[in-house]
């Protein structure tokens, strides 16, 4: 099997347990980095009247939910959230949470929108299981307006290991698999995703990518001993 079509499978398999996972093994702290990055990317936007909102891998559409409910406090009106992600089984769960948004099944490489009809492109927890990662930043490119945002939350590989960064990978590697392995009955999954981290590009190799396809770097923080980096750029 072609290794995206494997990670889809996989996130299929995971779907109806995904949430609770998460949950416990973040031990709830995700919540606070999402709703960081809404709050700053509405900052840098500076629109209290916003088109559309294009959250990639949108998985079971917590990111939307947040899009949606930070807007409000901010007294934002958006006309149209869209979720975008591969895996049918995550879509079904997302679509009964948020049944409000609007969803296509489809890569991040192959958004079936126009060119030039979003103001933000977030994707969370997502960009690590993108392959062609170099197209996906291309593809966000053109459906961004001008001057629109790309938000990325990523858990991020450290290039160089302080105590800090060990005590992290191992909690990912020794205790995550395991807790995520026991409520999705899927060891399999939660053993690739700190596989994966250690696989993945640094900080400043992902910045160097947004930049090659066109976007501006505003910001970027690592949280809660680095384990999650947000990263805001703009469209040229």
């Amino acid at each position: 099997m072609e290794k995206q079509e494997k990670i889809v499978s996989m996130f299929d398999d995971i779907a109806s347990t995904y949430d609770t996972a998460n949950r416990v093994m973040s031990m709830g702290v995700d919540i606070a980095w999402r709703k960081k990055a809404c709050d700053l990317a509405y900052d840098y936007l500076g629109k209290k009247e916003i088109d559309r909102i294009i959250d990639v891998a949108c998985g079971t559409g917590d990111m939307m939910g947040h899009w949606q409910k930070q807007a409000s406090k901010a007294d934002i009106k958006i006309d149209e959230i869209v979720g975008v992600d591969p895996s049918n089984g995550m879509v079904d769960v997302a679509r009964k949470k948020f049944p409000e948004f609007n969803y296509h099944i489809s890569k991040a490489t192959e958004i079936p929108l126009e060119d030039a009809n979003a103001d933000i492109v977030s994707i969370t927890y997502g960009i690590r299981n993108v392959v062609e990662r170099q197209e996906a930043f291309y593809e966000f490119n053109r459906v961004l307006k001008q001057g629109g945002l790309v938000v990325i939350l990523e858990f991020m590989k450290q290039e160089k290991k302080t105590l800090k960064d060990k005590i992290r990978d191992f909690y990912m590697h020794k205790i995550l698999p395991y807790v995520g392995g026991a409520i999705s009955k899927n060891l399999e999954a939660y053993t690739y995703l700190p596989d994966s981290i250690e696989n993945f590009v640094t900080i400043e190799g992902m910045q160097a990518e947004l930049e090659k396809a066109g976007f501006e770097m505003l910001y970027t923080q690592s949280f809660s001993m680095d384990i999650s980096t947000l990263f805001i750029a703009r469209k040229k």
